[in-house]
C-alpha cells in the first residue's frame, strides 16, 4: 500500500475524477475525506468506499466560501487526526464566445477553479506545516491550461493559473517538505463533459454529441479517458515515490497534448 495510514482531503471527491481518486487512495491505505457540497452524492461515495473495505468520511465544503476553508481542515483533523495529502480537484466550467464573457461568468469560474483552489491549498499547507511531517498537494489543472482553445478563454485562463500556482507554491512549500505538483487531464468521460458538449454544440450550431466525437477522434490513444486513468498518477504524486518531484504538472491525456 503506497498511502498506508495517510489522510487525504479530496475536493469534489463525490464524482468523476475526484471519486476515482478517493476510491484508489482508500485502496492504497489512506483515509479519503471527501469535500463537496452535495450531501447525498458524497454520502453515497463514502458508503461505496467503506463497502469496498476502505476508510472514508464526508465534510461539507463550498470552495467559494473562502473564510470557511481553515475550519474544514480543522474538522478533518478532528475526524482523522491529521492532513497528509490534498487533492484540489473540484472545478466548474462555462463555455462561451469571447464577446459574451461577463464579469459574473469570469467570477463563477475563477472563484472555484482558482481562488477556492488556492485558499484550500493555503489552509491545508498551514496544517501540514504545523504537523511538521511534510505532505503532498496535487492540483488538478487541464489541457485547456496548456493552450488556447475556442470558447474556453476564461476556463483555460483559470487552469493556466493552476499550473502557475503548482510551480510557485511548490517552490515556497518544499522547504517544509511539502511537495506540490499537478495533473493536467485531457478529455475525460465525466459529467462535466456532457456540459462541455452541450455548450460547445449550442454556440457552434452543431448537433448534440458533435464536440464529443471530434474530441475523441483527436486523441492519439484512440479513446476518451475515464476517471480511473487519473487515479494512478494521483497516487504516484501523493506517495513517497514522488519525493523528489517538485512543481510539475503531469499530462494525463492519451497523448493529446505534448509539452
Amino acid at each position: 500500500m503506497k498511502l498506508k495510514d495517510k489522510v487525504a482531503l479530496i475536493t469534489g471527491g463525490n464524482k468523476g475524477i475526484g471519486l476515482a481518486i478517493a476510491h484508489r487512495y482508500a485502496k492504497e491505505g489512506a483515509t479519503s475525506i471527501i469535500l463537496a457540497r452535495d450531501k447525498a452524492a458524497s454520502t453515497k461515495a463514502v458508503e461505496e468506499i467503506r463497502a469496498a473495505g476502505g476508510k472514508a468520511h464526508f465534510i461539507p465544503c463550498d470552495l467559494t466560501q473562502f473564510a470557511s476553508l481553515p475550519g474544514v481542515v480543522e474538522e478533518a483533523v478532528k475526524i482523522a487526526g491529521s492532513v497528509d495529502i490534498l487533492v484540489n480537484n473540484a472545478g466548474v466550467v462555462d463555455l462561451r464566445p469571447l464577446e459574451l464573457v461577463t464579469p459574473d461568468n469570469w467570477d463563477f469560474i475563477f472563484d472555484t477553479n482558482v481562488k477556492g483552489l488556492f485558499f484550500m491549498l493555503q489552509a491545508a499547507a498551514a496544517q501540514m506545516i504545523k504537523q511538521g511531517n511534510g505532505g503532498k498537494i496535487v492540483n488538478i489543472s487541464s489541457q485547456a491550461g496548456r493552450r488556447g482553445e475556442g470558447l474556453v478563454l476564461v476556463y483555460g485562463a483559470a487552469k493556466a493559473a493552476v499550473i502557475h500556482m503548482n510551480q510557485t507554491a511548490a517552490l515556497e512549500l518544499i522547504r517544509h517538505r511539502i511537495n506540490v505538483n499537478g495533473i493536467a487531464p485531457g478529455v475525460i468521460d465525466t459529467p462535466m463533459w456532457d456540459d462541455v458538449d452541450a455548450q460547445f454544440c449550442k454556440f457552434k450550431g452543431l448537433p448534440p454529441g458533435s464536440a464529443r466525437k471530434a474530441a475523441e477522434a483527436g486523441v492519439p490513444h484512440g479513446r476518451f479517458g475515464v476517471p480511473e486513468d487519473l487515479a494512478g498518477a494521483a497516487v504516484f504524486l501523493a506517495s513517497d515515490d514522488a519525493e523528489y518531484i517538485v512543481a510539475q504538472t503531469l499530462n494525463v491525456d492519451g497523448g493529446n497534448w505534448m509539452s
